[in-house]
């Protein structure tokens, strides 16, 4: 038995003679594991599972051994791209499913073994819990001139949660899982395990309390008070700022030379898993000023769209469930599409400025380019290495919340974006719907495949949201058609005239609630004004201006008309002015803003 230290390099060759202790000047994975109870460990899929073991105090199994290889991402055989930003304590792993599998999506065996973990990992009790098997990361890593054989431990961890998504591959696309995990802190054991402790769980003569005798501190800890204490146990590591994340976009817009943030303790290990620094808690505030504050180049008195639009391009893979990291020759076709389209029209399409620099924003990373590549960098470089270039796991957790990630496009577009046709540039980035409140309302599926003289006449199949009209009738009537900013009762011939506006749209992708709470009375005017996003209620409940934020007036409440906070906080992060959630930490829920006492408090 031996130890595993995280940053070590093992040898994981075909030879699997336990008695070697070390193969090719590295220690050989098989002689550190070797054990006298459990079987030999197998490395050689992503998900291996370590057979579970009759003990006293029920079946346990000793662990799992997850492994992720980087050079196969976006392939048929591994076509999904796992997030490994073990410094900031957080794994992204995608499941074992593929496009050419005809069983559910849960019974491959790799997924079968993780949502089996899943559900000891959210045990309600210490007891459950210490029967729960630990997950132990590795990262296959290029030694020797050869991209096999190796492999760094990354250390233990447990599973946050776990979400069904759907995948591409072959232009088709399939159901898999996405698995976010908690990497947990080492430091009381000098970034170690013993493998004894794997051992002692699958020990038939030891409980399972006995078994934790040997455990890392953190994973006691967690056994004791689960998820709850994961934001004190998830692993931190400062980090070296990488050399180029002092340079200006003017300074960046030369040579490109690639100097790899220096990784701790194994500063030998490659750059494709090593993250430009990012705040170990960065929170909602921080993510909008980074986006607020990017370095851009300037060009005749205007600043460059590149960043911005890239930025956006990779929110946009978030919001529709695709991993955050995309290989150099997809990102080249398609944020160059962009850049062509809504760049300044002086501008060149070179995606490869956005692709390398953003980094230096610390909410963008790059990973495949090796650490001894020091030699200035070009497009022909990232052809030939073609690396994968992407939101980085923190700012993607973050971004993962709807709320976060439609303030974050509302910064961008008005920060940057403000001049470009909103409409056009959200429909080209598949987030059409979030320029307005409304949303998008219809689906419609087109037959394009018979034309008429003299014009060509499409047939079309259209799904149409179905409103509550007896229910905005109601809030009409309450408000007597008065609006709730201003006041007016526009008569008309018959009587008086109001609109009941929906304050999370029903549309894509807000999906609001047709209920009483999300609706606001309003005349014409502040209607198309609210739902174009020109003006939004503070948490205090004054209406505001989403330009200046001057004050307009103040909500007119009604005590039969309780209006939902996290509606109104909705739309202002739409509008780019949510400011309730500044202070929370990246993995906490943000908690109720603060809302006038005429509105219901956020449930």
């Amino acid at each position: 038995m031996g130890i595993l230290r995280v940053g070590d390099v093992l040898r994981s060759a075909q030879n699997r003679d336990p008695s070697i202790s070390r193969i090719d000047d590295h220690p050989n994975i098989h002689y550190v594991t070797a054990s006298t109870v459990l079987a030999q460990i197998q490395l050689s899929k992503g998900i291996n599972p370590i057979a579970k073991t009759r003990a006293v105090g029920g079946r346990r199994r000793p662990a799992v051994l997850i492994r992720s290889s980087p050079w196969k991402a976006g392939t048929a055989e591994t076509p999904w791209h796992d997030v490994f930003d073990v410094d900031n304590g957080h794994v992204r792993y995608f499941g074992d499913h593929r496009v050419d599998h005809a069983v559910p999506v849960g019974t491959t065996q790799g997924n079968a073994v993780l949502l089996d973990a899943l559900a000891e990992h959210r045990a309600a009790t210490s007891e459950e819990r210490a029967l729960a098997v630990p997950l132990l990361l590795f990262a296959a890593v290029s030694r020797n001139g050869t991209p096999k054989g190796y492999v760094e431990f990354c250390g233990v961890a447990v599973i946050e949660s776990a979400e069904q998504i759907e995948q591409e591959s072959k232009g088709r696309s399939f159901p898999n899982y996405r698995y976010e995990l908690s990497v947990l802190d080492l430091t009381a054991e000098d970034d170690q395990i013993d493998w004894a402790w794997i051992e002692d769980r699958g020990s038939p003569d030891l409980s399972a309390a006995d078994a934790l005798a040997r455990a890392p501190r953190s994973w006691r800890r967690w056994v004791e008070q689960g998820h709850t204490a994961l934001p004190t146990l998830r692993r931190r590591t400062k980090r070296e700022v990488s050399a180029s994340a002092g340079h200006s976009e003017d300074e960046d817009r030369g040579a490109m030379t690639l100097f790899p943030a220096p990784r701790i303790p194994n500063a030998s290990a490659t750059a494709s898993r090593v993250p430009t620094e990012s705040p170990e808690n960065m929170t909602v505030s921080d993510l909008m000023d980074r986006l607020r504050s990017l370095r851009l180049h300037q060009r005749n008195g205007r600043q460059s769209r590149h960043k911005p639009l890239a930025l956006l391009w990779g929110i946009s893979r978030v919001a529709t469930g695709k991993p955050s990291f995309a290989p150099w020759s997809q990102f080249r076709d398609e944020v160059g599409g962009l850049l062509a389209e809504f760049g300044l029209p002086d501008s060149s399409v070179t995606p490869e400025y956005p692709f390398w620099h953003l980094r230096t924003s610390q909410l963008w990373d790059v990973h495949g380019v090796p650490s001894e590549q020091a030699a200035p960098v070009h497009a022909a470089t990232f052809d030939r290495l073609n690396p994968e270039g992407g939101i980085v796991g923190r700012v993607e957790h973050l971004l993962s919340d709807l709320c976060v990630r439609s303030e974050a496009i509302a910064v961008l577009r008005e920060t940057y974006l403000a001049d470009i046709d909103q409409h056009a540039l959200m429909e080209r980035l598949g987030l059409a719907g979030y320029e307005s409140a409304g949303g998008v309302d219809e689906d419609v599926t087109e037959d394009r495949g018979t034309e008429w003289d003299p014009a060509e006449r499409r047939t079309a199949a259209a799904t149409r949201i179905v409103r509550d009209t007896v229910l905005a009738a109601k809030a009409k009537k309450l408000h007597a058609d008065g609006c709730q900013v201003c006041g007016l009762q526009l008569p008309t011939r018959f009587g008086t005239y109001s609109e009941a506006a929906h304050i999370r749209g029903l549309g894509r992708p807000h999906n609001g609630p047709d209920e009483l709470p999300n609706l606001l009375v309003l005349c014409p005017n502040h209607h198309v004004q609210f739902d174009s996003l020109a003006i939004y209620v503070d948490p205090d409940g004054i209406v505001r201006t989403t330009a200046d934020g001057s004050r307009i007036g103040e909500l007119r409440p009604h005590p039969a008309h309780q209006i939902d906070a996290a509606h109104l906080r909705y739309h202002r992060a739409l509008c780019g002015r949510d400011t309730t959630a500044r202070h929370v930490a990246p993995l906490d829920r943000d908690p109720s803003p603060k809302v006038a006492p005429s509105l219901r408090d956020e449930q």
